[in-house]
């Protein structure tokens, strides 16, 4: 096509995949052409706004590798991941709200049994987390597969360690017969994004901070049931009203019980003060011949999806 001029450029490009075969490939172009043709008349873009924006996601490009994506930190602090999370998980009133799923999942992590420590030495105050897996209705969901993964109290995942030590802070374990469960671990703390690449050098433009309030990341899987992808948040924490990745939700907010050294909930005795956590998560019924959206794919690798540092 020739002539083509501002007036006339956006209708054109949307013929030229007139004839594509895919029709959700053809509704999702559409839809990212109009919107990206609309904003540039929007703020009027120069040329040299368009290339720093093209360099900036050429750097996103060359920081993204097997272990840290920063396309995903990209995502999660624009807002866009937590939309998606929310437009994916409508639940009835009662169940347990999801939130982004974060850049530090690491597949096939340890298998646990109840009672056991998931901290694996990793370096914070000793928490004790108790708590149920129920349906919509209260009946106890047992045998659910529970994942589980945070930060150590320097606010790093394991897998943001030089060398990625073994498995810290991460396990799967299951709900017993009534629906509860039970393990050690390590008192959440706040901690920041990863920063040190272009998102950061974004976040720091903008006048935004890169911290997250703390939090234990929870993933649990039952027959019959949806799919739940949440955190647990503690609650106090000074970065609850303005998380980086907008992943809060009050119904997520809980007390982690801050307790003197003495004896533990496991009748251990504990020479250092310690905490005790206890949530209750309600699952939504899975609906019969529909596909569950949003989950995540899984990987036989050790690896995480998203970005870390490096400490060396």
């Amino acid at each position: 096509m020739r002539n083509v001029d501002e007036d006339t450029i956006t209708r054109i490009a949307l013929a030229y995949h007139e004839g594509a075969n895919n029709p959700r490939l053809k509704r999702i172009m559409t839809s990212v052409i109009q919107h990206l043709h609309a904003f540039a008349r929007d703020v009027e873009l120069t040329e040299d706004e368009l290339y720093q924006g093209i360099q900036f996601l050429t750097d996103v490009g060359h920081i993204t590798d097997d272990k840290r994506q920063e396309f995903v930190l990209l995502s999660d602090t624009l807002g866009l991941s937590m939309l998606v999370t929310a437009l994916n998980n409508h639940k009835p009133a009662g169940c347990t709200e999801a939130t982004v799923f974060g850049p530090f999942f690491v597949a096939n992590s340890p298998e646990y049994e109840n009672g056991d420590d998931v901290a694996n030495g990793a370096k914070g105050e000793p928490c004790f987390v108790t708590g149920r897996v129920t349906g919509l209705a209260g009946e106890p969901v047992p045998h659910a597969r529970i994942e589980v993964w945070q930060a150590d109290s320097d606010g790093f995942y394991d897998v943001q360690y030089a060398g990625a030590p073994a498995s810290q802070g991460r396990g799967t374990l299951r709900s017993l017969e009534d629906g509860s469960f039970h393990f050690r671990s390590i008192t959440a703390e706040s901690y920041p994004i990863p920063y040190d690449g272009p998102v950061g050098r974004m976040l720091t433009a903008l006048g935004r901070h890169p911290w997250r309030p703390a939090h234990l990341h929870f993933m649990i899987e039952a027959p019959g049931y949806e799919r739940l992808i949440t955190h647990v948040f503690r609650a106090g924490d000074e970065y609850l009203d303005s998380d980086a990745v907008f992943g809060v939700r009050s119904s997520l907010i809980t007390d982690w019980k801050r307790h003197e050294p003495g004896k533990a909930p496991d009748g251990t005795s504990i020479g250092t003060p310690f905490s005790t956590l206890d949530f209750t998560f309600v699952l939504n019924r899975a609906k019969t011949g529909v596909a569950r959206r949003g989950a995540p794919g899984r990987s036989s690798e050790r690896r995480s999806i998203a970005g870390n540092w490096r400490i060396d």
